[in-house]
């Protein structure tokens, strides 16, 4: 895998892991002392991973198309949250996804 596709699968595990670092966020912040430390250290180093993969492809592309791509974490973190949390996600918010996921295609095919 080489070029864009290369850089847009980083900036696909960039989004994931910046997606993760929420969820063990939220996990931590609504459990006991003990989950909250060693959650909130999850997520903080998910976050810094993201940050770390998400550096090297904007060193080496666009930030206009690298940009686009963080909408993917949103994509990500109500997906995740929905069936690991349980979450309810109303329609509108489903079509909200499904905008934010075809503009995040349009922007990765330009």
């Amino acid at each position: 895998m080489r070029g864009k596709a290369a850089f847009a699968a980083l900036l696909l595990v960039s989004t994931l892991l910046g997606a993760m670092g929420q969820v063990f966020f939220k996990i931590g912040v609504t459990g006991s002392l003990t989950e909250l430390v060693a959650f909130v250290a999850l997520g903080v180093i998910a976050y810094g991973a993201s940050t770390v993969v998400y550096f090297y492809v904007l060193s080496r592309t666009h930030l206009s198309w690298a940009y686009g791509f963080t909408g993917l974490s949103y994509i990500f973190a109500s997906i995740i949250a929905f069936f690991l949390l349980g979450e309810t996600i109303p329609t509108l918010r489903w079509d909200g996804i499904l905008i934010i996921t075809v503009g995040t295609v349009l922007i990765g095919l330009s």
